[in-house]
């Protein structure tokens, strides 16, 4: 593999928190130099050379979040075409969720999507196992024999553990092993018939509400625990200003507490959801707009730490249905980017901090490669002309299942290119969006 050098760009490093005008070398599917200190250095014998034409290039984003339909449900998504929506999207690194048919549980089933990932992926795909047999929440699974397979964490996925004695247990254990447990929470009973949040439009639409408080309550005591044992404790959605409270309290008293939010909860609002609009039924639900105003406050204030698609495809039989009826969840690989870069053209985030949320911090908090740009971190980089606008079509979506949440949004930032490993697993087509 020749070496690459890119050119006339802005280089935008969370990693050493560069965002300046300059070049990236890349050789052997690493980073050789990047930044200021490469540009007009001419370019190594053999090299091939991209004209970024003033594009910017940003690590590969890290989503911490994708649901899968493989196996079980390939008709939904398959790792090959999540890997390709991913790739369109900028994303070269997936933690794939458990929630499969069979689930995730054990060694074999960790090593089949692996070996899947290196047949048929174009991006990185690193699996989570559930914490508990079969998400029954009874008997949990051998962390230490799917940490060794490659398990980066330990989850259950849309469902929340109940029982705190084997809560406490799972994080011990987690500990032990070097892995962070991600936890989604709401509580069963009182988020049991809901289906939006609760407040007045979910009154207006005659429709049952999740309130607050189903996700703070599991979420408080989580956190207790997570200050007990010591163990890394992850929490996957969060999406209110009590859970934020929550979590910043926490990591006041010095726990080994992390946050994420899906991009929807950044993005939107419960008045989205319209006149029975059910590809805005998510999980967690959307909140009020002093909810969302909340959760980007956290992200600005470093209390959330990172940002995930919570990519969740669902097809025409589960999603065209009354409102009440139709599954919840939404794809999101191919969009993470674009959204999230609102918050940088609304002057929300500077552009760093995006990348941090999207590529460092994942990095961090699972312990994954890649995050950055220094040298000798992993290439997987994406070049994004962070001005080009698009339109988000169902046409145009590359994920086996359309059903996205920001289906004919006007959006800002476009992936060019995206390299994995010093390859190039995406090029934007001319004229495209």
């Amino acid at each position: 593999m020749s070496p690459t050098l890119f050119i006339n760009t802005r280089v935008v490093d969370p990693a050493r928190g560069l965002d300046e005008p300059g070049a990236v070398l890349v050789a052997e599917g690493r980073i050789v130099a990047a930044g200021a200190s490469v540009r007009n250095q001419g370019a190594p014998g053999g090299a091939s050379v991209v004209d970024c034409r003033g594009a910017a290039i940003l690590p590969g984003l890290i989503d911490t979040r994708v649901f899968i339909g493989e196996p079980g449900g390939e008709h939904r998504e398959t790792i090959a075409s999540a890997s390709v929506a991913a790739a369109a999207g900028g994303v070269t690194s997936m933690v794939m969720m458990p929630d499969t048919d069979p689930v995730i549980d054990n060694v074999a089933l960790v090593e089949f999507v692996q070996r899947t990932a290196r047949d048929t992926a174009q991006v990185r795909v690193l699996p989570a196992a559930s914490i508990t047999k079969g998400f029954h929440g009874k008997e949990m699974t051998e962390f230490g024999l799917l940490r060794e397979a490659g398990a980066v964490a330990f989850t259950e996925g849309r469902h929340t553990i109940a029982n705190s004695l084997l809560m406490r247990r799972a994080l011990s254990y987690a500990r032990d092993f070097g892995a962070v447990v991600a936890h989604e929470t709401q509580d069963r009973d009182l988020g049991a018939t809901g289906v939006m949040n609760e407040g007045l439009y979910a009154s207006w639409l005659g429709l049952p509400g999740i309130p607050r408080e189903a996700e703070a309550i599991p979420l408080e005591r989580d956190l207790l625990l997570a200050r007990l044992t010591g163990g890394a404790y992850h929490a996957a959605k969060i999406s209110t200003a009590m859970s934020a409270a929550a979590i910043a309290r926490t990591k006041n008293d010095g726990a080994n507490v992390t946050a994420g939010v899906a991009i929807h909860n950044l993005a939107l609002n419960d008045n989205d959801i319209g006149e029975y609009r059910t590809f805005f039924r998510l999980a967690p639900p959307l909140r009020a707009e002093e909810d969302r105003l909340a959760m980007i406050e956290a992200l600005r204030d470093g209390t959330v730490d990172l940002v995930s698609s919570s990519h969740d495809p669902q097809d025409v039989d589960t999603k065209r249905l009354p409102f009440a009826d139709a599954a919840a969840g939404a794809i999101g690989l191919e969009t993470l980017l674009a959204v999230t870069l609102r918050l940088y053209h609304n002057g929300d985030l500077p552009l760093v901090r995006i990348a941090e949320v999207l590529s460092r911090n994942p990095a961090k908090v699972f312990g994954l490669p890649g995050g950055g740009l220094a040298p000798g971190m992993p290439a997987d980089l994406i070049v994004v002309d962070l001005d080009a606008p698009w339109i988000v079509r169902e046409a145009d979506i590359l994920s086996r299942s359309k059903n996205s949440c920001f289906e004919g949004a006007r959006l800002q930032g476009r992936v060019l290119q995206t390299m994995v490993a010093g390859r190039t697993v995406h090029r934007a087509t001319e004229g495209a969006g």
